[in-house]
């Protein structure tokens, strides 16, 4: 933690070097009971994260009662601003807060179309402007408009990340253009570039997360320069007031929670008509809550007006005066449609559940974990194992959304089972205060965490297993519905975090490489080391809830809704927003966009039940040898049960059959949500275990959703005995690389997790180390010498040489993943598409699939070219859906 002192110097520092490089500054000026609105990108949109300049707002206008609602969504530009369907248009938000100021922050998305955009830009600028003056928002008026400029982009120093010398050049030029329209249309202009990038150079400290985006010490020290830049050095308040910024962090946090409303697409959107009880639907009882949010955010306001006046206020707040809450009657019972869907309101115990259980000849099934033991695992949705063995799971109890008035308490839970029985006999909260975690995966030291429209990263800073800090990491993601937040957390062997989006989600994201766009879903990746950020599949899926790895790096997608499941190569290949790649299951039916082709793509798995939560591939010795390699998914509601898919490879692709179950359940609350092997080999099964499920058949606030119960199941085979779990957490560098050569999957995944967090110098030394000691002869030589490809792409250290070793492998599975990395390292080695094209002409169709698709990166008519020549050999439906999407995408 920085300490006051240091803050204290830090926001002097930003005040002088604001003033010197702006001293003319002409100030806003401010009126009794003025309503600001912040609207544009995500500078302006964290800045109700971080209230330190509200704070000083309120106590320069002390008296003034001033009004502030943030309606900034990050990746907004000034005339493109993605929503989700019915959300509502500017004009709407902006009326509804009255507003009479605009601050409005625009150019740092822009930005990334270099001078050939600046022509744009101005134009948009202009016509916003003057369409804006003919607004009467607050109806006293047209509001007064401000334009703010971009921060300067940090040199973080960060060998990884970018030094910021070309985002600032053309930073510069947008900032220039903002203050040469303003000028031109009569409106306010503030400079934020040119003292926040002194400041950078003048700060020892990071003030960035990722040189674009500023951390709390940077809000802190931009707070001043913000202050200063709208109203002048004269009158500034000395320091923030923790008593008016606490209050503001809960007024902020009320308006979030009404703005960007979870399950937005079940309030205004289309589902808003469902959930009826007889009286009420969906819209009545949410929007009604959304009018409390407001009401409850106005109270706030009014404490805070009162505090920077000096005045005291009582240590709760009031809320006596907000609406009463609309409280549906339940609809179970009501909707013969629904009662395949449902389970039971007379609940089993655990002792009780087990006994309901058909398993697949020779497994067994036993408790790990439930509520009974545990009342904290109530609603658990996600599991991951850490590299000490131990079972992470996030819960939503608040689901299908925080109420107000209520105690926000999702969680993140560890469990340990000390005495190897296989039940769980210790939990850990690792972090709570959290909403609607659908998601998440340990790493870096830390845990990434969905909690929509925000991916968190928290992390545990003096080991007590308790997250002490916590970073929106990256923001942007669409709140349309809680069923289809980010989810099926899982990192690529190359280092890369993979996470789905379900469909009505519509999402922006800025990245320090320009802002990438999303809409109704696909899967995305992101990278934090190099902070790269894109959309790995872009197709029109329902809910995809599934996402695995297979050992040579090929990934299998499952959508849940549908229950179709995906082999993924073919659907990653580049597709510009908002074009998407055709296929899957909503392609005909999107609410906004979708493919410009009318193609189709196929399922590897014949779909015969629905819906689908989760997917697992079987590669531990503990399992017998006839299931190794097979496709795990869960069934959670058609059947309650695990499918079982025998995978084999066929032409370019795979083709699943489906076999015995797994599990089965006769108990209609048992709902397989996620699933995982555990580093003893044994299968474990999220149980949500609730007898109602999905938004569509009940209202969200039907009273029978359950909040209390969960479960965590544990398969293992009879007669086999257990992987024993090898040392992953603190072994040496020279250790764990000796652990990628062990043949189950999910601990080479976790061994990769590790060595991930460590020092890159130190894993490369011991790493070339290790590559010379690999016997030639040891069957599996190749797939080593692939773990060690991947380990310098997770460390971003390019290997130019292994690379293209592998690129000759004897084994086509390694080829096809090496031409993968080269997909991702095609502009930092030398003449790669030669080697593209090289690999076109490959023995083997699946390798020439991966070429094909590695084309569809390169912006010239050569790719397009090598790519065609895979015609000159016989192709499949797979390699001829992949080349047309590799030719549509280069020809735009």
């Amino acid at each position: 933690m920085k300490s006051i002192k240091h803050l204290v110097c830090l926001l002097a520092l930003s005040a002088v070097l604001y003033c010197s490089s702006l001293a003319n500054a002409a100030p806003v000026q401010l009126e009794k009971g003025d309503n600001i609105c912040l609207i544009g990108n995500a500078l302006g949109e964290r800045l109700q994260h971080q209230n330190d300049w509200e704070a000083l707002l309120h106590q320069r206008f002390a008296g003034k009662q001033l009004s502030v609602r943030n309606l900034c969504f990050p990746g907004d530009e000034v005339l493109a601003r993605l929503r989700s369907l019915n959300f509502g248009s500017p004009d709407d938000h902006l009326t509804h807060s009255k507003a009479s100021v605009l601050f409005c922050f625009f150019g740092y998305n822009e930005s990334f179309g270099g001078e050939k955009g600046l022509a744009k830009f101005e134009t948009d600028l202009a016509t916003f402007i003057t369409e804006t003056k003919t607004k009467n928002y607050s109806g006293n008026g047209a509001p007064k408009i401000v334009l703010l400029s971009p921060i300067a982009f940090e040199n973080t120093g960060d060998a990884n990340l970018s030094d910021g010398a070309t985002q600032n050049k053309n930073l510069k030029l947008y900032t220039q253009a903002l203050q040469k329209v303003a000028k031109a249309n009569d409106v306010a202009f503030v400079d934020l570039f040119t003292p926040t990038q002194k400041l950078f150079k003048k700060s020892n400290d990071r003030l960035t997360l990722n040189g674009a985006h500023l951390n709390s010490d940077g809000y802190a020290a931009l707070a001043p320069i913000l202050d200063a830049g709208l109203f002048g050095a004269a009158g500034a308040p000395a320091k923030v007031n923790a008593w008016v910024k606490a209050e503001l962090d809960d007024k902020n946090f009320h308006w979030w929670h009404r703005y960007r409303a979870v399950n937005g697409y079940s309030i205004y959107g289309k589902r808003g008509s469902a959930g009826f009880d007889g009286t009420y639907r969906n819209t009545d009882v949410m929007e009604r809550e959304r009018a409390i949010l407001d009401e409850m955010t106005a109270n706030r306001e009014a404490r805070v007006w009162k505090l920077a006046l000096g005045k005291k206020v009582s240590a709760q707040v009031d809320d006596s005066n907000t609406l009463p809450f609309i409280n549906p009657k339940t609809n179970v019972g009501n909707d013969k449609r629904n009662d395949a869907k449902l389970g039971t309101l007379d609940y089993l115990t655990g002792a009780e559940q087990v006994k309901k259980f058909v398993l697949a000849e020779g497994y067994e099934i036993n408790l790990f974990a439930s509520e009974e033991d545990f009342p904290d695992l109530a609603n658990p949705v996600a599991l991951n194992f850490d590299n000490k063995g131990r079972l992470w799971v996030s819960t939503m109890p608040s689901y299908p959304q925080w109420k107000p008035k209520s105690k926000m308490d999702d969680k993140i839970l560890i469990f340990e089972d000390t005495d190897k029985d296989g039940r769980a006999d210790k939990q850990i909260i690792f972090a709570r205060g959290l909403h609607q975690p659908t998601g998440f995966e340990i790493g870096h030291n830390g845990a990434f965490i969905a909690q929509q429209p925000d991916l968190l990263f928290l992390q545990d800073t003096d080991g007590d297993d308790k997250a002490d800090t916590r970073i929106r990491r990256v923001v942007g993601f669409d709140t349309a519905d809680s069923h289809h937040g980010l989810a099926a957390f899982t990192w690529g062997p190359g280092g890369g975090l993979y996470f789905n989006e379900g469909t009505f989600k519509q999402s922006q994201i800025e990245s320090p490489q320009g802002p990438v766009r999303l809409s109704d879903a696909g899967v995305w990746r992101y990278d934090p080391k190099t902070e790269e950020f894109g959309v790995y599949a872009s197709l029109a899926f329902a809910n995809p809830w599934g996402h695995v790895f297979d050992k040579w790096g090929q990934s299998f997608i499952a959508d849940a809704s549908p229950g179709f499941n995906y082999w993924a190569t073919p659907i990653t290949g580049k597709v510009g927003f908002p074009d998407k790649h055709p296929g899957g299951c909503r392609d005909a039916h999107l609410d906004w966009g979708g493919s410009e082709s009318d193609a189709s793509y196929p399922t590897f798995i014949k779909k015969r039940i629905r819906p689908s939560s989760g997917c697992e591939i079987v590669a531990n010795s503990h399992f017998p040898p006839e299931a190794q390699g097979d496709f795990l998914q869960n069934n959670v509601i058609g059947e309650r049960a695990v499918l079982q898919h025998k995978v084999k490879e066929e032409d370019s692709g795979f083709v699943g059959t489906e076999t015995t179950q797994l599990v089965s359940s006769k108990d209609g609350n048992f709902r397989p949500v996620a699933l995982q092997f555990g580093p003893d080999g044994a299968l474990y099964i999220i149980d949500w275990h609730n007898a109602l499920i999905g938004h569509l058949q009940h209202n969200l606030r039907d009273p029978n959703r359950d909040h209390s119960h969960g479960r965590i199941w544990r398969v293992t085979y009879k007669g086999r005995p257990l992987v024993q779990p090898p040392k992953i957490a603190g072994e040496s560098i020279d250790k764990l690389l000796d652990l990628l050569k062990l043949p189950e999957d999910r601990t080479r995944y976790r061994v990769r997790r590790e060595l991930a967090a460590r020092e890159t110098a130190d894993v490369m030394s011991n790493l070339k180390k290790w590559l010379a000691s690999i016997d030639a002869s040891d069957e599996n030589a190749e797939h080593h010498r692939l773990e060690a490809l991947w380990l310098c792409q997770t460390h971003n250290q390019i290997n130019e040489s292994l690379l293209k070793e592998l690129l000759e492998s004897k084994d086509y599975h390694v080829r096809a993943a090496a031409t993968r990395v080269l997909s991702y390292w095609r502009d930092k080695v030398d003449n790669s598409l030669a080697l593209v094209k090289k690999r076109i002409h490959d023995d083997h169709p699946r390798v020439r699939l991966e070429a094909v698709r590695a084309c569809s990166f390169y912006d010239s008519k050569q790719a397009s070219e090598i790519a065609l020549d895979v015609l000159n050999y016989d192709t499949d439906t797979y390699l001829d859906y992949t080349l047309d999407e590799t030719i549509r995408s280069l020809e735009k």
